[in-house]
């Protein structure tokens, strides 16, 4: 029996430093690419509202809610005693979109804290941007789709609002012109 022997070529000079040098390229590409998928990882709501509060164009009102004019309204403000009718999108801190409506009539006073104070701040026609800290929405609490202490996060377009008066008085001209007039 015959042993066949392969002749091995020797390694160029110079190979052996490239094949490290390769090694070293790929572990701090590894490590880049993890430091930047920590990145990614969600803030507390404190930090956030922090860091969020040295953006570009965000008021921070002395209660805590941030917002942000996307397009300024005219005419005057909301108060607690108006009904706004309201297009708004909310979602949390990550996306997730909880709620959407494209016409919504609200009484000022009867929604959370932040965006109570938030339509107040608005005229017709204006649309905002709102973060209302836990503490300003549901607490420590849980709603629905929405995890207790969340950051909450609304663009909202106020289109109109009318006092309480005015809809009580537009309910009953509406019913007394829908029913026919006794003989």
């Amino acid at each position: 029996m015959s042993t066949t022997a392969v002749p091995l070529r020797p390694i160029a000079k110079g190979s052996l430093t490239r094949l490290w040098i390769g090694v070293a390229i790929v572990a701090l590409a590894a490590g880049g690419l993890a430091w930047a998928g920590q990145q990614g990882i969600a803030l507390s709501p404190t930090a956030f509202l922090a860091q969020n509060e040295g953006a570009d164009g965000v008021i921070t009102t002395e209660s805590g809610l941030q917002y942000k004019v996307l397009e300024e309204g005219t005419g005057p403000s909301p108060t607690t005693s108006d009904v706004a009718l309201v297009g708004y999108k909310g979602t949390l801190l990550d996306g997730t979109v909880f709620d959407e409506n494209a016409q919504a009539p609200m009484p000022i006073d009867g929604v959370v804290p932040g965006f109570s104070e938030g339509l107040q701040k608005m005229k017709k026609g204006g649309k905002y941007r709102l973060w209302i800290p836990p503490q300003l929405g549901y607490g420590d609490q849980a709603a629905g789709p929405i995890p207790a202490g969340s950051v909450l996060v609304f663009d909202v377009t106020l289109h109109d609002f009318k006092s309480r008066d005015e809809i009580m008085k537009m309910q009953q001209m509406m019913q007394q012109g829908a029913t026919p007039p006794a003989n």
